[in-house]
């Protein structure tokens, strides 16, 4: 993957202010980087095959900004630990815990992460969870950021046996597993696990409504 390509993904996700420093991280260790379409589960994730593999680093296309740079430099930081320590540590233990802050800190601005993320997210890095969803209150703050967020609803929020849009798709929101709901979508009969404080579109009681 050359160069090039790479700074034009990061150009078109990331903060203005953190696009040259997330191309030197690139630089320094360099992988394969896709923008993938939005999946349920993660926002992004990190595959190394082996130790002489070329590495891959994934984000989802549809995260804002400030959540695009959290997730890209998430990833990197497995790779970081992989390239030192292998698969012989858990993936998002201490080592890993301590890479993340340590590659995050240089673009940890309000620049990059406006109010209300910010400050939520310095709360956030002193003990960083695998995956910011599991934060609710960075997550809401996150969500705070996109567009027509105010015209929203949770998934929290909604009673069981709702259903919702979200990303285009139609859902049954289930139990609560952790920190999201097992939510069944309605054409497929799929179960996903939906993060608590996910932002849903037409929500409604019945499905009678919907179809």
């Amino acid at each position: 993957m050359d160069q090039d390509k790479v700074l034009r993904l990061l150009q078109q996700h990331v903060p203005e202010g953190a696009v040259a420093y997330c191309l030197d991280l690139w630089k320094q260790q360099p992988f394969q980087f896709k923008i993938t379409r939005s999946r349920q589960s993660k926002a992004g994730d990190f595959y190394c095959a082996s130790a002489h593999a070329t590495p891959r680093i994934t984000v989802n296309h549809d995260l804002n900004p400030p959540l695009f740079l959290l997730t890209y430099i998430h990833e990197v930081a497995h790779l970081a630990v992989f390239r030192t320590f292998n698969r012989r540590i858990e993936p998002h233990g201490q080592q890993w815990k301590e890479a993340f802050k340590n590659l995050l800190n240089p673009v940890l601005n309000e620049n990059n992460f406006p109010e209300p993320v910010f400050s939520v997210l310095i709360k956030h890095m002193q003990n960083p969870m695998a995956s910011s969803f599991a934060d609710s209150a960075l997550t809401k703050a996150f969500r705070s950021l996109e567009q027509h967020a105010h015209q929203m609803i949770s998934v929290h929020d909604l009673p069981e046996g709702s259903l919702f849009i979200l990303r285009g798709r139609y859902f049954k929101k289930g139990k609560l597993r952790r920190t999201r709901f097992l939510c069944q979508e309605v054409k497929s009969r799929r179960q996903y696990l939906v993060p608590a404080e996910a932002l849903v579109e037409q929500a409604q009681l019945s499905l009678g409504l919907l179809l």
